[in-house]
């Protein structure tokens, strides 16, 4: 089992996949900040597809799965990693 990579759900569409395919948003332990891929505390996944993206934004799915609100910019940077690749 050593060098798997674990698989996490995506909050928007309810699939599995591999941690390293997904973007990390965590919800800071100390400072309650949203914050991507960095830190510790809550963390919630999403798949690295538009639509998911769009969902998430939409019906507020990480916020509700993070207990913080999630700020604009960082689904503008969301957005941008995504037209980027």
């Amino acid at each position: 089992m050593v060098g798997r990579d674990p698989l996490r759900r995506c909050v928007a569409c309810r699939q599995l996949f591999p941690r390293s395919q997904m973007w990390r948003l965590v919800r800071q332990f100390d400072s309650h900040q949203v914050l991507l891929e960095e830190g510790m505390g809550r963390s919630a996944y999403l798949c690295r597809r538009p639509e998911c993206l769009q969902e998430a934004r939409r019906k507020q799915r990480l916020s509700k799965a993070l207990k913080a609100p999630v700020p604009e910019d960082l689904f503008q940077r969301l957005e941008v990693s995504l037209s980027s690749h």
